[in-house]
């Protein structure tokens, strides 16, 4: 099975892309059109759509012969996201932070050079922070990934950034090592992680690191760069409360 530049295995990167392509156009596509926008040829399209009919996860409007996702692919990852680990036990977390913040709360886990979103409980505010589950984002610049930075001792940090990097993201974005391992210190003493304009130009996030069994994770609270300085004080207080009742669960190792 081959792979493709960034090394993963092609097949499936590019059933992910199907899926995905999906997502945005949210219509029904001919062949033609799913092989133009995932930029290979009909005859590698076909292939992938015969597979994924035969599976069940596609069907043809006979219509115009074009083709659409069924919904069993809802239907596993309902069961999946039901049984999440991390997610099941913080899920009433989020929840209770994301009412009494007013802001978007995310749910973050370190893997390898990035972090993701493992869940997202988005602010009800017109104007809101509204990233996605699954996202990825940098160590250096995002707030969740500072606290997972934290873990390390600075030389460790140093390495870590020499490796990954630290690119300019916005004009906010910590582009020194010294200055973000200080940046860092700071949050290790306050027990909170903070990023303005970093990584999102206009907004401000604030994250705390919490451990459930042997796994570290990060929940931040993320909103308009403006509006999230005015409740800071209440978004510290918030957080640290959240941390402590975490450390008091009494949950199974995960």
């Amino acid at each position: 099975m081959g792979k493709d530049r960034q090394g993963d295995v092609k097949a499936a990167g590019r059933t992910l892309d199907l899926f995905e392509i999906f997502a945005r156009q949210l219509a029904p596509l001919s062949l033609s059109e799913l092989a133009q926008l995932m930029d290979i040829p009909v005859s590698s399209t076909h292939a992938l759509v015969k597979t994924l009919r035969a599976r069940g996860f596609l069907y043809v409007l006979e219509n115009r012969k074009r083709i659409y996702p069924t919904r069993r692919m809802q239907v596993l990852a309902n069961q999946i996201a039901g049984m999440d680990p991390v997610v099941e036990i913080l899920a009433p977390t989020l929840q209770a932070l994301q009412e009494a913040s007013g802001e978007t709360l995310m749910l973050g886990k370190r893997q390898g050079d990035m972090v993701i979103y493992l869940d997202v409980v988005e602010s009800r505010s017109a104007i809101r922070y509204s990233p996605q589950p699954g996202e990825r984002k940098p160590l250096h610049s995002s707030a969740i990934g500072k606290a997972m930075l934290s873990l390390e001792t600075d030389e460790a940090i140093r390495q870590t950034l020499e490796t990954v990097g630290q690119p300019r993201i916005t004009a906010n974005t910590l582009t020194d090592p010294a200055a973000l391992i200080a940046d860092i210190r700071q949050g290790r003493e306050q027990g909170v992680f903070i990023t303005r304009g970093e990584n999102v130009v206009d907004l401000m996030g604030m994250a705390t690191l919490v451990r459930l069994g042997e796994e570290s994770v990060g929940i931040a609270i993320g909103g308009p760069l403006s509006r999230m300085m005015e409740k800071e004080r209440t978004c510290r207080e918030l957080l640290a409360a959240a941390r402590q009742d975490i450390a008091a669960m009494e949950a199974a190792p995960i």
